[in-house]
């Protein structure tokens, strides 16, 4: 008869792969924090970041394994440490979005830049010091300790394709609310924008375990997320410039200027969007 230790670690189960799927990603965190005290290329804050959504997701498929509690617990250390990763690429796609819509001459460059500079510079420091290595490796642990207490092995292919099952058919119930929205209203747009992120992830985790027919949809998830992610570019920029206007513009009339072009730019991305639906 098998000990649980033995029965969870049978190569073809899910609690066994968990391992497998994670580390690369730590890895790769890890790896991006450890450039960031030399490197201050945003990318390689957004290389971080996108690791950690993607554990976020990877704790989202072993839910039925972890436990809503420790999978929860997980997920808020990840989605805190990206978002400390995140404030200067949002900078970078304001100072995008500004320099299309306003032109080189009239867009704030040089304040624009000063509170890039600011922001890469808090980022840094906040996960200099947020202890990553040990946080990833603490979730690792506290995962693997979970998992090795199951007592009947979970089929690999089975598992896997359920979840990602699960997460389509979260992503269509976002996207039947999406349509019904009134007045192309964000937040369905948002929770769309999510899911859709959240499928694509798990399609590129199990892919060799999955139908064809489950596959056949990475495509038109890209498209998806390209549409939505860009909606989302222009949102989030308005909010940043809402925060810091004071200290990008000298008056509230280039306030309102800068304002405009960015709400033309999102009612131009939800109509895009919206096709998708």
């Amino acid at each position: 008869m098998k000990t649980k230790k033995e029965q969870g670690s049978e190569p073809d189960a899910a609690e066994a792969r968990f391992s497998d799927y994670a580390k690369p990603l730590i890895d790769e965190a890890n790896s991006s924090a450890a450039a960031l005290r030399s490197d201050s290329d945003a990318d390689v804050l957004h290389t971080l970041r996108v690791a950690l959504r993607r554990l976020r997701t990877l704790l989202w498929a072993y839910r039925p394994l972890l436990g809503e509690e420790l999978e929860g617990r997980q997920g808020d250390r990840f989605r805190s440490l990206a978002g400390a990763a995140g404030k200067t690429r949002d900078w970078d796609i304001l100072i995008e979005l500004l320099s299309d819509a306003l032109g080189e001459k009239r867009a704030p460059t040089e304040r624009l830049l000063s509170a890039r500079a600011a922001a890469l510079s808090d980022s840094r420091e906040r996960l200099a010091h947020a202890g990553i290595n040990s946080e990833l490796q603490d979730a690792l642990n506290d995962a693997n300790d979970t998992l090795r207490q199951m007592r009947k092995p979970t089929p690999l292919k089975k598992f896997a394709r359920k979840r990602v099952a699960a997460a389509e058919k979260s992503l269509h119930k976002r996207m039947r609310r999406a349509r019904g929205a009134k007045g192309g209203e964000y937040t369905s747009y948002h929770d769309v924008r999510k899911a859709g992120k959240k499928v694509r992830y798990l399609l590129e985790f199990f892919e060799p375990l999955l139908s064809r027919k489950q596959l056949k949809t990475l495509k038109g998830l890209k498209k998806l997320q390209k549409r939505f992610g860009a909606l989302n570019d222009v949102v989030a920029s308005e909010e940043l410039l809402r925060g810091n206007s004071r200290d990008i513009f000298s008056n509230s009339r280039s306030v309102a200027t800068a304002l405009a072009a960015l709400e033309k730019q999102r009612k131009r991305r939800i109509r895009a969007a919206a096709k998708l639906l």
